[in-house]
């Protein structure tokens, strides 16, 4: 079963990805991982890659999707997968596209999870960590037994700059103009699944069981 989750910053996609590993058995494939291994492996296209990012540009799709192939290859894809934060843009789901086509392979399922704006907000700008161990905490879903203390280590909790309001409607404003135009192209191929993000994790997880026959 390989699978794509969209949705906007904050929609849940990370936690019902882990719900999917645990229950399928089928690894969550990242691009910033991907790419942290193929340099940190020194392997060809990895440091490709990195000849890009040391001069601060993008990483161009062609050398993106050359990383996902050879990822997809391993033996841990061969029931299927998870992609995460890929594709991005259309140009990318067209890439991939292609390249699944050689593999003989293609995507079963989109999996859109949508949460309203209000929400989205109120999710990345309430997540505290702790500045000692890196404990996660929020300030509605997750609270800490001490208002801003970890309960892991004591230390003082802390917003970090990516959690406050600026960034986060920028996150959102960069989402909707460049990933949201996924969903039309998903939908038009007759793989996307739309799920209510906005209600209870386990009303998802049901939801996701049904439409996947787990």
């Amino acid at each position: 079963m390989n699978l794509i989750l969209l949705g906007a910053p904050g929609a849940g996609k990370g936690t019902q990805a882990q719900y999917l590993i645990d229950t399928y058995k089928i690894p969550q494939i990242s691009t910033g991982d991907m790419l942290r291994e193929a340099i940190k492996n020194q392997t060809a296209i990895g440091m490709e890659a990195k000849s890009f990012m040391d001069r601060g540009e993008l990483v161009p799709d062609v050398v993106i999707l050359e990383i996902i192939r050879e990822r997809l290859l391993q033996d841990d894809c061969k029931n299927g997968y998870i992609l995460d934060g890929f594709p991005r843009t259309i140009a990318q789901a067209e890439g991939l596209a292609e390249m699944l086509e050689a593999l003989n392979a293609t995507i079963d399922k989109v999996i859109l999870f949508e949460v309203s704006n209000d929400v989205l907000i109120e999710r990345l700008t309430g997540r505290r960590v702790c500045g000692n161990c890196g404990a996660s905490f929020h300030t509605v879903f997750n609270k800490p037994g001490k208002e801003g203390i970890c309960d892991r280590c004591g230390s003082a909790l802390i917003q970090r700059k990516d959690d406050n309001l600026e960034t986060a409607t920028n996150r959102l404003s960069v989402y909707e103009n460049q990933t949201a135009p996924l969903i039309h192209f998903y939908e038009k191929a007759g793989k996307l699944v739309k799920l209510d993000g906005d209600q209870a994790i386990t009303l998802l997880q049901k939801q996701l069981s049904h439409i996947l026959g787990a």
